[in-house]
């Protein structure tokens, strides 16, 4: 099942391996996509990667990470992208792109970071600025109107960042969420921003093309999320039209997380079983046979690798030979394909 395609609307990706976004912290201060990025992600392309989702790629300049992450906040910065996605496609490769806002886990050096409660991710961070109602209109609109640079650059799939401590999920979360307003305190509360920068993108995102959302299921904490919690947050997202749930965990507070392989697939089966959601699995996947066996078991619809893909960029080649699988190689590699 490892190499046959899913169809998602419009979009075919030709098999289930999707490459998790991952920061490369290599932008400059402008946020421009540069040679780095191309190279980074066409190697994967020519790789034999399904779906490369783009790394979290800020929808303001206070909505960065770190002074060198992606933006999509201004016009210029999609040539670039689309300069990386047209290389791409060339190999057969789909390409996403992250759309994310750091919120108080902003480290950009001339930017307060904002937050929706003024309460910093810890000593070492700055104190992030409470938003007003006015201000996350503005943010669900700036949303809108990356997702709008998205599609003129070429993009495949789009996914809302609701994960990792970031903006969204420190909505989601109650340990990071003290609101009073129409944005906190109950699950339909918290959960408001994310549908409201769901219909946001929606408003310029073709209905043909797919959506994801990226959550964390387990805040790892007493009186955060929990698995039942996160069931509870997307039963309310159902009816939006999204049509994957990139299932990962933590990143919310510095939490002892016990890691071994595939720790995070059980909250993938338990979404897909529960509310019925196609899902993506993530974390210390490393071999083709587990992969396999995670999607025969119905347990995710598509394997996202992270570090095993950084390691190795050629890991679906390599996966197909494992498998006995014989797919096509980039002809000028052919050479090297292994023999049966």
């Amino acid at each position: 099942m490892l190499f046959t395609p899913l169809k998602i609307k419009s979009v075919t990706i030709k098999n289930r391996i999707m490459m998790s976004p991952m920061c490369q912290y290599s932008a400059d201060t402008d946020g421009l996509a540069n040679n780095w990025h191309f190279v980074h992600y066409v190697t994967r392309a020519i790789g034999g990667v399904g779906l490369i989702m783009m790394e979290a790629t800020a929808v303001e300049s206070r909505g960065r990470i770190t002074d060198n992450d992606l933006g999509l906040w201004n016009d210029e910065q999609i040539e670039p992208l689309k300069k990386i996605v047209d290389e791409c496609k060339k190999y057969g490769a789909t390409v996403g792109i992250q759309l994310a806002h750091a919120g108080r886990k902003s480290e950009v050096t001339d930017e307060t970071p904002v937050a929706p409660s003024a309460m910093n991710w810890s000593n070492e961070y700055k104190l992030p600025h409470e938003l007003t109602k006015d201000e996350i209109k503005d943010i669900t609109i700036k949303f809108k109107d990356a997702a709008k640079r998205a599609f003129k650059a070429g993009f495949d799939i789009i996914e809302i960042h609701a994960a990792h401590g970031y903006l969204i999920h420190e909505f989601l979360s109650p340990l990071s969420n003290k609101r009073n307003d129409e944005y906190g305190g109950s699950v339909e509360n918290r959960v408001r921003i994310l549908k409201e920068v769901i219909k946001s993108v929606k408003e310029v995102w073709p209905d043909n093309k797919p959506i994801f959302v990226r959550v964390s299921a387990d805040d790892y904490i007493n009186g955060g999320i929990n698995i039942d919690e996160i069931i509870n947050i997307l039963s309310h997202i159902k009816d939006t039209g999204v049509d994957i749930i990139d299932v990962s965990s933590g990143g919310l507070l510095n939490a002892k997380i016990d890691l071994y392989p595939g720790y995070q697939v059980k909250y993938s089966e338990k979404i897909k079983e529960e509310l019925g959601f196609k899902t993506a699995t993530v974390g210390l996947i490393t071999k083709a046979e587990m992969a396999e066996q995670l999607l025969k078991d119905e347990r995710a619809d598509l394997i996202a690798l992270g570090r095993e893909l950084l390691r190795n960029p050629y890991w679906p080649l390599y996966a197909a030979h494992d498998l006995k699988e014989d797919i096509k190689w980039p002809k000028q590699y052919e050479r090297g394909k292994f023999r049966v």
